[in-house]
């Protein structure tokens, strides 16, 4: 022993783990626009959820299991018209989809951690910190503080996610019907998602999942949604493909 004392990290054996407060700090000012949105959303699918029929003990764990709002707005309407629950499930699981996207940008970064803090830090991640995140540490190499950034991210937009709910879920019963907050939980998607449109192919996936999502209203079960996203995806994957091929083709 010589005396010296190691860097934080080091004595962890990883700096990738060790906790870096300056970059936990930066992690939350980087999202701290984005909570009073989340918030708020949060609110309307807390509403939703209980005018849709369920009880605040069956919304409150919806929430806290679920922890999706897209996919929580999707299958109220289901579980709401008494669909079979293979197709709420399967509704749900379309939806998220995208997270196993996200799964993989973000797994390379923290393949060194336990399985379990990697489940759990992939439950609570949602698109914008995941957007926010790959734009702060695009590359994957190791780096201290990416963890706690991560973190700075992950944590405050879980904890007002969940505040908006549960707000959302306690007033319910006390917002009138004819309000249509749906028509609020639906604007304040939108408001989400423009900011994601960040390419043609990605354009091109919303407007004809925007499409299909009209001409497919009437399908039984909601499962016009279920169609919209489908479509939309394998349009917005084909884009991507014809584009990156034509790139190539022209050296």
């Amino acid at each position: 022993m010589n005396g010296a004392r190691l860097d934080p990290g080091m004595e962890r054996g990883n700096d990738v783990d060790g906790h870096d407060p300056a970059a936990w700090r930066e992690g939350f000012q980087v999202g701290l626009p984005t909570l009073f949105g989340l918030g708020a959303w949060g609110m309307v699918v807390g509403v939703a959820m209980v005018k849709s029929g369920l009880t605040v003990l069956q919304a409150s764990a919806m929430t806290l299991v679920v922890y999706s709002g897209s996919a929580q707005l999707a299958s109220l309407p289901l579980i709401a018209a008494g669909a079979p629950v293979g197709v709420i499930f399967a509704t749900a699981f379309v939806v998220n989809l995208r997270f196993v996207i996200f799964s993989a940008l973000l797994a390379p970064h923290f393949s060194q951690l336990p399985l379990f803090q990697r489940f759990y830090l992939g439950h609570i991640s949602g698109d914008l910190t995941t957007a926010l995140f790959l734009q702060r540490y695009p590359r994957t190499a190791p780096e201290r503080g990416k963890l706690s950034f991560l973190k700075g991210l992950l944590y405050p937009s879980w904890v007002a996610w969940q505040v908006g709910t549960f707000v959302g879920i306690f007033l319910g019963s006390a917002v009138p019907t004819e309000w249509q907050l749906g028509f609020a939980g639906t604007l304040a998607i939108l408001c989400i998602l423009v900011p994601l449109i960040i390419n043609g192919a990605a354009l091109c996936g919303v407007l004809v999942a925007s499409i299909v999502s009209v001409l497919a209203h009437g399908l039984p079960y909601k499962l016009g949604l279920l169609v919209a996203v489908l479509v939309g995806m394998v349009t917005a994957i084909v884009v991507e493909e014809t584009r990156g091929r034509r790139k190539v083709g022209h050296g």
